[in-house]
């Protein structure tokens, strides 16, 4: 009773123009809290009627094998100690032809996984296509989603620790980590990576950060690279990530030091009610329009259904403040501690900038006029600022979004064969 309380009064003050910024955060706060409390981690479960085999998903390996494809799983540790899982692809059946080089490192965005990558089938989903188009195609999972929820001495289920990290650490440690396996595995002495929305921001982070490792990269194809969120259009995304800002110490007291997990409630009733073609068109895909932008058709019931199967993957409440600081700042900037712990952490008042040019490897980005998540300001603004950007190529489809980038019935003929061009220019 008191989440639909919540709930009801959410809906009245939305109502309101003049709702208070500050009335949202609270809100939104008190709801994740009650949520985490009254549920519970696995009460949802428990609910009549609540189907058995909704309980899990299946993997990312068995979904790829599903469609006729073979996927090796790989297990990363960062120099922190976080274990990573990684997925590779490395033969389509149906290629003739030898296998292509460089490999290609595909590195998913914020509350999603590899499985993103996946999710639209072997007619669209992109890491099917780059196999199908015979490159050795390998899949990231960073810190903290459901793949790698692991650590070499920290739990995750009781370690206030192992949470303490947003993307800034996912740029100094798990990129590289990643690069570091591929090229291990392989053999080879560079990667081409393709990183959508926080996969493209870390990989700048990276650059910035870890000198030389930029060199170990031939070409960047940024699918909505996120750096700041200033101009995003997204009213949730930038009011729930404001809240997590502001409220982050009040819900680390509580234990809430991750949110929108696979297996947790939110998760579990949006999946629940995905599983239904009827209802995954109208409810989660307007669930998706909200989130993002509004593209009817584009994303099916079927993607839909299986993409909430899998996400969200789960995120840091630190990172989920992260992105709440990303929309207030004009900056590319690390977390801002304020002003005293800034001067501890880093010796200067104020979060410092990345360098972006730092990023000398060849850069294209691709970008949706109406992307809800990474504006094209936004993107336009990083871009702008690489000294090596080659191609900034606007999805010709004006209503392209955020999430078609991954899950759209139409990235084969819109993005695909822009990535496959360059692709094929950046070859061995």
């Amino acid at each position: 009773m008191a989440i639909l309380h919540l709930a009801v009064t959410l809906k009245l003050h939305l109502n309101d123009t003049k709702m208070d910024s500050n009335l949202i955060s609270n809100f939104l706060v008190r709801l994740i809290i009650a949520v985490r409390h009254l549920l519970g981690t696995n009460e949802v479960h428990k609910f009549p009627g609540y189907p058995a085999e909704a309980r899990s998903t299946i993997t990312f390996p068995q979904q790829a094998a599903i469609h006729g494809y073979r996927a090796e799983e790989h297990q990363v540790i960062t120099e922190d100690g976080y274990i990573l899982t990684m997925f590779r692809i490395p033969r389509r059946s149906q290629c003739h032809e030898a296998i292509k080089g460089p490999p290609v490192l595909l590195m998913h965005g914020v509350l999603e996984s590899a499985d993103t990558f996946i999710d639209a089938g072997p007619k669209d989903g992109l890491g099917y296509l780059v196999a199908d188009a015979c490159y050795d195609a390998w899949f990231g999972n960073v810190r903290g989603t459901f793949y790698s929820r692991q650590h070499v001495y920290l739990n995750p289920d009781r370690d206030w620790l192992f949470w303490q990290f947003t993307v800034d650490e996912i740029g100094l440690y798990d990129v590289p980590a990643s690069i570091n396996h591929v090229l291990k595995v392989t053999g080879a002495q560079q990667l081409n990576y393709i990183g959508f929305s926080q996969g493209g921001g870390t990989f700048i982070i990276m650059c910035s950060e870890r000198p030389g490792y930029c060199e170990k990269v031939r070409l960047f194809i940024g699918l909505s690279p996120a750096t700041r969120h200033y101009h995003t259009k997204s009213i949730p995304f930038r009011e729930i990530s404001k809240a997590i800002n502001k409220f982050r110490r009040p819900l680390d007291e509580v234990g809430i030091w991750e949110i929108f997990t696979k297996g947790y409630p939110v998760q579990v009733i949006i999946r629940f009610f995905c599983r239904n073609r009827l209802l995954a068109g109208a409810v989660c895909g307007t669930l998706i329009s909200v989130l993002d932008s509004s593209h009817a058709g584009s994303i099916t019931p079927e993607t839909l259904k299986v993409g909430f199967s899998h996400a969200p993957a789960g995120i840091s409440t630190k990172n989920a403040a992260r992105y709440g600081q990303a929309v207030m700042s004009k900056k590319f900037v690390k977390f801002d501690y304020g002003r005293r712990k800034n001067l501890e952490f880093y010796g200067t008042p104020y979060a410092p900038q990345y360098n972006f040019s730092a990023v000398t490897v060849p850069v294209v980005v691709i970008q949706g006029l109406n992307d809800g998540i990474v504006d094209v300001k936004d993107s336009f603004w990083a871009a702008a600022q690489l000294p090596n950007l080659i191609s900034y190529r606007i999805v010709r489809d004006r209503y392209w979004t955020h999430f078609d980038q991954t899950y759209s019935k139409l990235v084969s003929e819109a993005t695909f064969p822009i990535i496959r061009e360059y692709l094929s220019q950046y070859r061995s």
